[in-house]
């Protein structure tokens, strides 16, 4: 049996283009097989049904204006049957004509009648084929634009952001890279649930369905090329196994885990996450805070929303802020990153401020549009 696969290259034009050959054909099978799992975004709004509804209404005006066009000329067409064209026969030779059946009981006889037929109901009767294989058409035609779709997308995403989880851990974070900036082309999603990724293309995003605790389905989503991964599914342990493989596959994205249990957190750190959250801790600590102070526990959830009120913001270092202390500068000011170290701003270290700091600062939220 052949196989796709490219075989040793020995030298020579002939082989050269044998292995061109070879490489296309497995190009165009690995986008056929992710165009089986990748979703892209939704480019129509419009609903299947309320296409077919009006594709329908259209091809019935077409033969409305053919049966008008011929009852308005009907003394030019003849009816085998009894020598006259009523409304009725207009309406029946509009119908056969439209659908190229032609039984040949009416006939146009008239010059008028057979000038129109040709500089009229022809191109109605083309107009009225393409609406009805419209739909045919479409159904044939999607399958190759989607894989083209898929092929510009794989060819050119780099350092974008992949979300393991499109659940309400993976929403809210999608939405607050959308609120900091990110594009919607740069965030993939994958989820092993088809309506999670129906979601997340009907948001305008690139979705990925599929476990992604294996590493082809987190190639589909590129993850060897990202520059940040989200992992946030419902299980501790599923979100160790899809750590160890986005790991293995880049060693030098930034990786942030959300997780159940604190004591699954250093299992995380060895397996390569960059940041651990724990949800069920950081829940336990806000709702103590509310009892001892629910206004210092509304500040904090406030902070964690992104877009409310307050939003923490990591941002460089002004050329004006350079040689000064991170209290004059016009935000507040909470922490200073150097390097990989995180200052607080009353730390001596952090006193004076370096060409390429970051800022950890609060801010003001802008509302949205």
């Amino acid at each position: 049996m052949r196989s796709d696969r490219e075989p040793p290259l020995k030298g020579g034009k002939f082989s050269i283009l044998r292995s061109l050959w070879y490489r296309s054909r497995a190009e165009a099978r690995d986008d056929a097989e992710a165009g089986r799992a990748i979703t892209m975004p939704v480019l129509s709004a419009t609903p299947p049904l309320q296409q077919v509804l009006r594709r329908l209404a259209l091809g019935l005006l077409v033969l409305a204006v053919t049966t008008l066009i011929v009852y308005a000329d009907h003394d030019g067409y003849r009816d085998n049957a009894d020598g006259s064209v009523d409304l009725l026969d207009a309406a029946y030779y509009a119908t056969v004509t439209l659908s190229t059946t032609g039984y040949g009981d009416i006939t146009p006889v008239g010059h008028g009648a057979r000038l129109t037929n040709i500089l009229v109901i022809t191109p109605l009767r083309v107009l009225f084929l393409i609406i009805l294989v419209g739909t045919t058409l479409e159904v044939l035609t999607e399958r190759t634009r989607q894989q083209v779709r898929i092929h510009r997308w794989r060819s050119g995403i780099r350092d974008h952001v992949v979300v393991v989880g499109y659940g309400t851990k993976g929403r809210h974070a999608v939405r607050t890279l959308l609120g900091q900036g990110t594009s919607k082309d740069r965030i993939v999603v994958v989820d092993p649930h088809r309506k999670a990724v129906d979601a997340a293309g009907d948001d305008g995003l690139v979705a990925v369905h599929g476990d992604a605790t294996r590493s082809d389905t987190l190639r589909k989503a590129e993850v060897q090329s990202a520059a940040q991964v989200i992992i946030a599914p419902q299980r501790d342990d599923t979100a160790t196994l899809v750590t160890l493989t986005a790991r293995q596959l880049n060693k030098q994205a930034s990786i942030a885990v959300a997780i159940r249990e604190d004591e699954n957190a250093p299992l995380l750190k060895q397996s390569g996450a960059t940041t651990v959250i724990t949800s069920s801790s950081s829940a336990g600590r806000l709702l103590g805070v509310s009892m001892a102070s629910p206004h210092a526990a509304n500040t904090l959830e406030d902070l964690m929303t992104y877009g409310s009120g307050f939003d923490l913001i990591e941002r460089p270092v002004t050329k004006d802020e350079v040689g000064r202390s991170p209290r004059l500068s016009a935000d507040l000011v909470v922490a200073v990153v150097r390097g990989n170290d995180v200052l607080a701003y009353a730390e001596p270290e952090a006193r004076t401020l370096k060409a390429g700091d970051r800022l950890i600062t609060v801010q003001r939220a802008v509302p949205g549009p």
